[in-house]
C-alpha cells in the first residue's frame, strides 16, 4: 500500500500502474465472460488495494483513492462503468521523471482504454440524429444547446436490507437465488458475481481489520490505541456477522458504500435509528459517544469529496418506527452544526403533524450560519412526485432527493441526470436562425429569420421547437446510455440493493430495477422566460426596437446600445408577484417540463423529468452564452434554478416566494429555492421568520435551501479571503466555502438578494 505519512498512506505512481494494469489485464481476459463475472474480476483488483489506511482520529475505516482507469458507476471525471480520465495519464506522461517500462505501459493503456469504456462505447452508438443534435460532450467549455452527460448518478441503496441481513445474510439470499436457477445460465452468473462482490466486502472489512490491528500493536498506549481495538473488533464483527451496534451498522454502510460506487446515503433515519436508540438506552453508549460517532462518519464523508452529492435524509412520512427516527434526526442535526463542513448534504424532509422538535431544531443549526438542514415539504412534494412519476402513495411517499436536488423513488427507482438542457442559449441559437452567434456554428434547428416573425407567438413557437427538438435527442441519449451500461456490467453493488434486482434475477440496468427513469437538468430558465417577456413587450407589443435593432445590441453585448440594455432591463422581471413575468415563467416551465415527461412515450423509459437544479452550471454555462434580451450582458451568469436572476426581485421577500410558488412542482422531479436570510431576520425575528416560511409552505412551496449570511461579510470575504476561510454558502444544489469559489461563482452569489 506505499508508505504511511502521518498515517495515511499514498499510492506511488508505480502502484498506481500496476494496478491499471492488472485491472485491464483482467478485464481483457474476461471479456468473453458474463459481465457480472468480469465485473467481479475486475472489482478484486481494485479493491482494496485502492482503500488507503486509517488516519490517526478516524472513528470508522474508509478512505479510498480512486486511480485513473478503473470501474465505477459515475466517475469524477465524466465517465461511467469502466472508465479513463485521460488527463490525468496525461499528467504522468508529463513527470520526465517516469521509467520508460512505466511510461510504455501507460500509453498502452491510454491507447486500449480510448476506445474501450463504456462512455466510448454510449458515444459511438448514436445514430446520425443523436450526433447532429448532440454534437459535443464538453459542456463545460464549449458553447452548445444541449450536452450528454455518462454516469449512473443517484443510487439510493436500501442499507436497511444490507443491516438486517448482514454479509453471511446477503450470502444466504445469494445462495438460494443459485440454487433456484442452476439451469438459467444468465441468472447463475449475475449471482456468482454477487457472491463474489460480497466476498471482496467481507476481504476489505477483514483487510480494515488487520490494518488497524497493526497500528494498535504499534501505538502507544492511549486514547488512540484504544480506538483502534475498538474498530478492528468492529470490523471483524461486521465480516462474520449482522451488525449488532450503531458503531457496527455505520462501519458496513459506510465500506459498502465505498465499494458500490454510491454517493448517497438514503433515507438514514429509517435504517440507523434503531441502533443508535437501542444503544444509548441500554448504556452501551452515551449521547454523547453516539454524537461523536455520527460525526465521525460525517467527517469520512468529507473526505471522500463528493461534494454534488453525498445526501443524507431524515424526518418526513413514511417511517416506520417514528420516535426512534425522530431521536436520529434530532442526533443528525446536531452532527451536522458541530462539523462545520460542506457535507454531508444533510436535508430534512417535514409535514403538518410532525414533531415540531425537528423543524426547531433545523431553524436553529441553519440559523448559526450552516446551510443545512435543506427542507423539503412532505405535504406538496408526494402528492407531486404521485403524479410526476405516476406511482401510488406508498412508493411517492419514499422520495428521495439527491445530487444537487433530483428526487428518486428510495431503492425502488432510478433516474439519473445524463443530459443538460441551456434554455437560454436555446433561445439566442433560435433568435440567429440556428447559429451560435458565439462559435459562429450552424447549431440545433434554423427556424427562420427573426426579422420575419410577425408577431411574439411566432418566435414563441420556433423556440419551443428548438427545444423540443433537442429534449428529444437527449431523452434517446439517456435509453441508450442505460442500454449500453447494461450490456457492460452487472452493477453488482448496486443490484443486491435495490428492489426487485434479486427477485428477478437481472442486473439494475438490464430490467432489474423496478421502475428505470432518467432525468434532465435544464439551465437558464429564469433568463429565458425574462428575455421572451422583454421582446414582447419592448419588439412586439409596444414597437420600442426593431427585431434588427435588438439582433444588433445583443451582438454587441450592448456596448453602444446602452438605452436598448436600458429599454428591456426595465421589462417586469421575474421575482417579484408581477402578473405578466410570472405567467411567462410559467409558460417556459411547462413547456420543457410536459415535453420532457412525455419523452416517456418515444422511450422505453418509466419516467424522464425536468429536475431544476443548480450547482454552478448557471454560472458555467452563462460563460459561453452571448448577451441576453433580459438585459443580461455576454459571458456572465444566468439565474440559479427557478430563482429571480440575482438582484432582480426588488419588492420583498413574500414578493419573491409569491413568484416562486406559480411554478408547478408535479411536472418535473425536483427544484432547487435558494434563499439568502439577514442574521437578524433569522435570529432576532424568529417568529416573523416562521410565519414567512409557514405560508410559503403551506401556498405550495416544495423546499427550501437557505443561507444565513451578512452582506458586509461576503463583500469582505470576495477582497479579502483569507479573513473568511470557513464562511459557508449555498450555492446551488450544494454548498461550499465561498473562498474556494471561481471569481465568477462568488459574483453571482454576492449578487443575490439577501432579505
Amino acid at each position: 500500500m506505499g508508505e504511511i505519512i502521518n498515517n495515511v498512506p499514498e499510492l506511488t505512481q508505480k502502484q498506481q500502474i500496476d494496478i491499471m494494469k492488472t485491472f485491464t489485464q483482467t478485464y481483457k481476459t474476461h471479456l468473453g465472460v458474463h459481465p457480472a463475472i468480469r465485473e467481479a474480476m475486475c472489482l478484486k483488483v481494485q479493491f482494496p488495494a485502492i482503500m488507503l489506511d486509517i488516519r490517526e482520529g478516524d472513528l470508522f475505516a474508509g478512505r479510498l483513492e480512486t486511480l485513473p482507469i478503473g470501474f465505477a458507476p459515475q466517475d469524477d471525471g465524466g465517465g461511467v462503468g469502466y472508465y479513463m480520465r485521460e488527463n490525468e495519464l496525461m499528467d504522468m506522461l508529463a513527470h520526465s521523471s517516469m521509467d520508460p517500462d512505466s511510461r510504455t505501459t501507460v500509453e498502452e493503456l491510454m491507447n486500449y482504454w480510448g476506445t474501450e469504456t463504456t462512455a466510448y462505447k454510449v458515444r459511438h452508438a448514436y445514430p446520425h440524429a443523436m450526433e447532429k443534435a448532440l454534437p459535443s460532450d464538453e459542456w463545460m467549455t464549449e458553447p452548445g444547446i444541449a450536452f450528454p452527460l455518462y454516469r449512473m448518478s443517484g443510487s439510493q441503496l436500501d442499507y436497511g436490507k444490507l443491516l438486517s441481513n448482514g454479509i453471511p445474510g446477503m450470502l444466504g439470499l445469494i445462495e438460494d437465488n443459485i440454487a433456484s436457477f442452476l439451469g438459467d445460465r444468465d441468472r447463475l452468473d449475475l449471482f456468482m458475481g454477487m457472491k463474489m462482490a460480497m466476498e471482496l466486502l467481507t476481504d476489505t472489512c477483514l483487510h480494515y481489520r488487520d490494518r488497524a490491528l497493526k497500528h494498535q500493536s504499534e501505538a502507544p498506549d492511549g486514547s488512540w490505541k484504544r480506538q483502534l481495538g475498538v474498530m478492528a473488533e468492529t470490523l471483524g464483527n461486521i465480516a462474520k456477522g449482522r451488525p449488532e451496534t450503531f458503531r457496527e451498522a455505520i462501519q458496513l454502510v459506510f465500506i459498502y458504500c465505498l465499494l458500490s460506487g454510491s454517493n448517497n446515503f438514503g433515507r438514514m433515519d429509517t435504517y440507523l435509528a434503531d441502533y443508535y436508540v437501542n444503544d444509548v438506552d441500554s448504556g452501551i453508549i452515551t449521547e454523547d459517544e453516539a454524537l461523536e460517532l455520527l460525526a465521525g462518519m460525517w467527517k469520512l464523508m468529507v473526505v471522500r469529496g463528493k461534494t454534488f452529492d453525498t445526501r443524507v435524509i431524515v424526518g418526513g412520512k413514511g417511517r416506520e418506527n417514528e420516535a426512534n427516527a425522530d431521536r436520529f434526526a434530532l442526533l443528525a442535526m446536531e452532527a451536522s452544526r458541530i462539523v462545520k463542513e460542506p457535507l454531508p448534504q444533510m436535508s430534512l424532509r417535514f409535514y403538518q403533524g410532525m414533531n415540531p422538535e425537528l423543524m426547531e431544531k433545523a431553524l436553529s443549526v441553519i440559523g448559526e450560519g450552516r446551510t443545512y438542514p435543506i427542507l423539503y415539504n412532505d405535504d406538496v412534494n408526494i402528492p407531486s412526485v404521485m403524479k410526476a412519476f405516476d406511482v401510488e402513495y406508498q412508493e411517492a411517499v419514499d422520495y428521495c432527493p439527491f445530487g444537487c436536488g433530483e428526487y428518486i423513488l428510495n431503492h425502488k427507482s432510478f433516474g439519473t441526470p445524463s443530459g443538460v438542457i441551456n434554455l437560454l442559449k436555446a433561445l439566442e441559437v433560435t433568435l440567429h436562425n440556428g447559429v451560435d452567434p458565439v462559435s459562429g456554428k450552424n447549431m440545433g434547428l434554423a427556424l427562420g429569420d427573426f426579422s420575419q416573425f410577425t408577431d411574439f407567438d411566432e418566435l414563441f413557437t420556433a423556440y419551443k421547437r428548438q427545444v423540443e427538438y433537442h429534449v428529444e435527442a437527449l431523452a434517446k441519449q439517456e435509453e441508450l446510455e442505460y442500454i449500453i451500461a447494461g450490456q457492460e456490467a452487472a452493477y453488482l453493488f448496486f443490484s443486491m440493493l435495490f428492489d426487485d434486482c434479486m427477485d428477478r434475477g437481472k442486473a439494475i440496468f438490464s430490467g432489474g430495477v423496478r421502475y428505470l427513469g432518467g432525468t434532465l437538468e435544464t439551465y437558464g430558465n429564469i433568463n429565458t422566460s425574462d428575455s421572451l417577456a422583454a421582446i414582447k413587450e419592448v419588439v412586439y407589443d409596444k414597437k420600442f426596437i426593431t427585431q434588427e435593432q435588438l439582433l444588433e445590441a445583443l451582438d454587441a453585448d450592448f456596448v453602444g446600445y446602452e438605452d436598448v440594455q436600458r429599454l428591456l432591463s426595465d421589462v417586469p422581471k421575474y421575482g417579484n408577484d408581477d402578473e405578466i413575468a410570472d405567467k411567462m415563467a410559467v409558460w417556459v416551465h411547462e413547456h420543457v417540463c410536459n415535453v420532457t415527461r412525455n419523452q416517456r412515450e418515444n422511450t422505453n423509459l418509466h419516467s424522464y423529468l425536468v429536475v431544476v437544479i443548480n450547482n454552478h452550471a448557471n454560472t458555467i454555462l452563462g460563460r459561453t452564452t452571448a448577451a441576453s434580451a433580459d438585459g443580461r450582458k455576454a459571458f456572465t451568469f444566468m439565474a440559479n434554478a427557478n430563482n429571480p436572476h440575482s438582484g432582480r426581485d426588488t419588492k420583498g421577500i413574500t414578493a419573491m416566494l409569491n413568484s416562486l410558488v406559480k411554478l408547478d412542482t408535479d411536472i418535473h422531479a425536483g427544484a432547487v429555492q435558494n434563499m439568502k436570510f439577514s442574521g437578524d431576520l433569522f435570529l432576532k425575528m424568529r417568529d416573523n421568520l416562521k410565519a414567512l416560511l409557514k405560508t410559503y409552505f403551506e401556498n405550495g412551496g416544495a423546499q427550501a435551501m437557505i443561507s444565513v449570511l451578512d452582506r458586509n461579510d461576503l463583500e469582505d470575504a470576495y477582497h479579502h479571503p483569507e479573513n473568511h476561510p470557513n464562511l459557508m454558502v449555498r450555492v446551488g444544489g450544494f454548498s461550499a466555502r465561498f473562498v474556494e469559489l471561481d471569481r465568477d461563482v462568488q459574483l453571482e452569489i454576492l449578487e443575490r438578494t439577501i432579505y
